[in-house]
């Protein structure tokens, strides 16, 4: 049986590491933002960019071209997957793969909520390309939360029959 405390002490361990991936998202938005103008673009390597654009939609720019509404209701998913996922953090602090999975995703959707909060847009600047194809431009925030879902799914297949989580 878990106590109070050990819970309170696995949640603030998972708490923390998705502070820390906030702080490195925003802290790297901040850095595109003061060294580039909007649309400006920096080869890297011969398959990647940094550059700085703005999506008001959800990943791969959904509903990007919409009115407004969308950046509310982004925002609004984004706190309520956040509850969710810190409550599920809360009722299995010792499932690691799990809550490395939750964790990511939680700092991921908090720094995009900032965004939106803040700007009214999320900032991305990471361009990976293939000749010219170019995947869509993504940031700290969307990389955490694409591996945090990868790991989800992975941890949800290793475990089988197992029951999964229980909410």
């Amino acid at each position: 049986m878990t106590t109070h405390s050990s819970t309170q002490t696995g949640i603030t361990r998972w708490l923390g590491i998705a502070a820390i991936l906030i702080i490195l998202d925003q802290i790297t938005k901040i850095a595109v933002t003061s060294t580039f103008v909007y649309g400006e673009s920096m080869a890297i390597t011969p398959f990647f960019n940094l550059v700085l654009v703005y999506n008001k939609g959800a990943a791969f720019s959904f509903l990007a071209s919409e009115t407004g509404w969308q950046r509310h209701f982004f925002t609004i998913v984004g706190l309520a997957a956040s509850a969710f996922i810190i409550y599920l953090l809360k009722k299995n602090p010792g499932e690691k793969l799990m809550s490395w999975a939750l964790t990511l995703i939680l700092g991921g959707a908090i720094g995009n909520v900032i965004d939106r909060i803040l700007y009214g847009h999320v900032i991305d600047f990471l361009d990976v390309y293939v000749g010219s194809w170019h995947w869509p431009a993504f940031n700290i925030a969307d990389s955490a939360i694409c591996v945090g879902a990868v790991l989800f799914v992975y941890d949800e297949l290793r475990r089988g029959k197992k029951p999964a989580a229980s909410i």
